[in-house]
């Protein structure tokens, strides 16, 4: 009898086939004129794709985007676990509809990878941004508020990109710090000036100018390991408000992609873990779906199985197991990984 009661309450409190957590396109909007012919339907449609689009340019690298162009409607609605509409409005005859759509992250990655592509965690991140100009025929150096570069770089913000950039103020004695180690600005490390400003994570970029000719020397700082990109490129003018947009848009690129790359899921690889916890107590199990709901790098689990004592689940990890035993660590678990089935301490 103790038995029927708790499988009872393990169909009702849990479930026999849990996915991991969707991805979400938010704030999609779409508009069109409202004529007789109009179809809501068909604005829905749209907004899908736009959806879709947008958690490419989120999720894969540049290179990779071309071979996401032209996805069929019919498969990219079979990805699509929930929608919501945000918002609709009618302003002078014309619609306005704001979508939220969650895609099932495993269709996706399927779909990703017949096409032999690895993506990338959405992991927003916040880093400390230094432009400098260097203007080596004119022996002139242009930082902070006197830089077009420096007061455009956040004048269009992408809502696909994840680095967000902080940006320093016009500190006289930062600006002094520069100036001082002008001839020597490719060894100098900005750490007195960095540490005001609590970040971890930072991008140094250093644009030599001569003639025709530019160099961008970029010291990116993720994560702990300061990485060196060399750049270049020819005929831009930095007094030309359009090529300096395009400008900022490559770099951004650059440094977007650069980003994904430390957050790549190899969804090739498809390791099965079996894991037992106790099931004595549902709010327990709970938790512990939700935060195996909330890792990125699980493709898939489920409850393989159950008795009185434990539910015995199957997780698909896309990675090596100590990863996956680390990051539970942070999320205070720790396992008993003596035996085939890894039990929860």
């Amino acid at each position: 009898m103790h038995f029927c009661i708790l499988a009872f309450l393990n169909i009702f409190f849990s479930t026999e086939n849990i996915y991991a957590k969707t991805l979400t396109a938010n704030d999609i909007e779409i508009s069109t004129p409202f004529e007789i012919n109009f179809d809501k339907n068909e604005i829905i449609d749209e907004g899908f794709t736009k959806a879709f689009n947008h958690l490419a340019l989120t999720i894969v690298q540049t290179k990779n985007q071309e071979k996401l162009k032209e996805i069929p409607l019919g498969l990219i609605k079979g990805m699509i676990e929930t929608f919501s509409i945000k918002e609709e409005k009618f302003i002078n005859e014309i619609y306005y509809l704001t979508l939220n759509v969650s895609f099932n992250k495993k269709k996706l990655f399927n779909l990703l990878e017949s096409k032999n592509i690895f993506p990338s965690l959405p992991i927003k991140k916040n880093v400390f941004f230094i432009p400098i100009i260097l203007d080596e025929n004119n022996n002139e150096i242009f930082i902070f508020s006197e830089s077009d570069l420096f007061n455009k770089w956040n004048s269009e913000v992408k809502s696909y990109h994840l680095l967000e950039y902080i940006l320093p103020t016009d500190d006289l004695e930062d600006f002094n710090l520069i100036k001082l180690n002008s001839d020597n600005l490719e060894n100098y490390n900005f750490k007195e000036i960095i540490q005001k400003y609590n970040l971890d994570d930072y991008i140094i970029t250093i644009i030599f100018k001569n003639g025709k000719n530019i160099r961008v020397l970029n010291k990116i700082n993720f994560k702990n390991k300061i990485d060196i990109k060399n750049l270049s490129f020819e005929n831009i003018n930095f007094n030309n408000e359009k090529e300096i947009q395009i400008f900022i848009e490559n770099l951004k690129s650059i440094f977007e992609n650069y980003w994904k790359s430390k957050n790549e899921i190899n969804t090739s690889v498809k390791l099965p873990l079996i894991v037992s916890i106790d099931n004595n107590d549902n709010s327990e199990i709970s938790k512990f779906e939700l935060i195996l709901t909330n890792i990125d790098l699980i493709y898939d689990f489920n409850i393989y199985k159950f008795d009185n004592k434990n539910n015995i689940y199957r997780i698909i990890f896309n990675g090596p197991p100590d990863y996956f035993l680390k990051i539970m660590k942070d999320k205070n678990y720790e396992f008993n990984t003596q035996n085939q089935i890894w039990s929860v301490k």
